[in-house]
């Protein structure tokens, strides 16, 4: 009733649940479900905490958050999914992933997608960026051949939120 064509899953706060329990990959998977079966596009983030990211285990944490989804959709349901990588440690910290760290995340999310979904998904879905992209870093970060866009949280409270909009049509993939 109110236009509402899109809707977000597993943000990391709802993961991380505001001192309360969070959001299991489960749960998250059935609500990216259950608003894809009523008609809504998905956004569905995914990201790791900053312990993962130093152990090494940043595509342990997203892949098991990827199955969860996977194992609740159809190959032809993420026609309708944007995932959105969202380094938990880079949120609203100042600290972004640098340019070749987020693109080997999303170069990872991309084959697991291949792998584990199918070759033409990894190819079609698009695969966000989510950990404070800024007008300073969205060049070099949308330069990358994995991101296809952000997921702008603080930085669109702002002036500087337009020049993040234009470099996704100043940068050429």
């Amino acid at each position: 009733d109110a236009g509402i064509l899109w809707t977000l899953t597993g943000h990391s706060e709802r993961r991380v649940g505001f001192g309360y329990p969070g959001e299991t990959s489960q749960v998250v998977a059935i609500k990216t479900k259950n608003a894809l079966d009523c008609g809504l596009s998905v956004i569905a983030c995914i990201g790791e905490q900053l312990a993962d990211r130093q152990n090494g285990t940043t595509m342990t944490v997203c892949a098991e958050q990827l199955d969860a989804i996977k194992n609740t959709l159809k190959e032809a349901d993420w026609k309708k999914v944007v995932i959105a990588y969202e380094p938990v440690w880079a949120i609203g910290t100042g600290v972004t992933a640098t340019p070749p760290q987020a693109q080997a995340t999303h170069a990872d999310i991309r084959e697991w997608l291949s792998k584990n979904v199918s070759p033409s998904v990894a190819a079609e879905t698009r695969i966000i960026y989510g950990g404070s992209a800024t007008a300073a870093n969205c060049s070099d970060l949308y330069a990358q051949p994995d991101i296809n866009g952000f997921l702008v949280g603080g930085a669109s409270l702002g002036g500087a939120f337009v020049n993040i909009i234009n470099c996704t049509h100043l940068v050429s993939k």
